[in-house]
């Protein structure tokens, strides 16, 4: 009796999970037909655009400068065992575009922008404001899910961008100004080691994905949210953490897709 009590609990967490998994597959397909009306506003996209890339651009911008830092620092000590200190630029540069540029940035990302969009959206929801847009026959998820989420997709390839030059800046400044590596050598090894579409699109890639995980993810823990301060307070929790390991995941697998060749 005891072994079937348990495997019953069991069978009724999966089917919540897979009920779970379900409402946010269809919440998602909902968001993608919502699309075309989104843009037909573009105001609306453009407007999120500003706001989640405004919110994040300062610690972007000096994460990313203080990565390229670190990069450069331990870069020239590991290459200085081998005597090639002159491809700290490449190694810098790779590191970053590859895989820092991308993750650092949607970890970030969820962090500063993603718990704004769960709390904006559980707060309109406990403020009823989703109710009266159903109300009025305006469908909520094309009127305000949609702009935010392709808003929060076209920022997160924005701000990699930025975390990547900040980052190669940063690495110049320690390796070429403050060690001393020849700043010719540095750039030369940049130009003729980092391949467009190999590199830097793969990377563009993943910026890409990890901003629609991302931005998803806190979307529906602000539209799932109890409409309570409590209910917002565990929703935004969630979209950190539940984003922070979907991005990891999805790292793992697309680089092992990308580069495994």
């Amino acid at each position: 009796m005891r072994s079937g009590a348990w495997l019953a609990a069991l069978g009724l967490a999966v089917r919540a999970k897979l009920a779970d998994w379900g409402y946010g597959a269809r919440l998602f397909a909902h968001v993608l037909a919502g699309t075309g009306a989104a843009w037909r506003r573009f105001g609306l996209v453009r407007n999120q655009i500003h706001f989640l890339g405004n919110h994040s651009l300062s610690i972007i911008t000096v994460s990313g400068l203080f990565v390229g830092f670190v990069l450069g620092l331990q870069g020239y000590y590991t290459l200085q065992r081998y005597g090639s200190t002159e491809a700290l630029g490449l190694l810098v540069t790779l590191s970053l575009v590859r895989e820092l540029g991308p993750v650092v940035t949607a970890l970030l990302f969820a962090g500063r922008a993603g718990t704004s969009l769960t709390a904006e959206i559980g707060l309109m929801k406990a403020g009823e404001q989703l109710s009266a847009m159903e109300m009025m026959a305006v469908d909520p998820i094309e009127r305000v899910l949609a702009p935010r989420f392709w808003g929060g997709v076209i920022a997160v390839p924005l701000l990699a961008a930025v975390f990547s030059t900040m980052g190669i800046v940063g690495g110049w400044v320690v390796g070429v100004l403050l060690i001393g590596v020849d700043g010719g050598a540095f750039w030369s090894q940049i130009q003729s080691g980092v391949d467009v579409w190999a590199d830097v699109g793969n990377g563009v890639i993943k910026s890409v994905v990890f901003g629609v995980a991302v931005t998803f993810i806190a979307l529906l823990q602000g539209y799932e949210a109890q409409p309570t301060p409590e209910g917002v307070a565990r929703a935004t929790t969630r979209t950190v953490v539940m984003a922070s390991l979907t991005v990891l995941g999805l790292d793992f697998i697309l680089t092992a897709l990308m580069f495994s060749v």
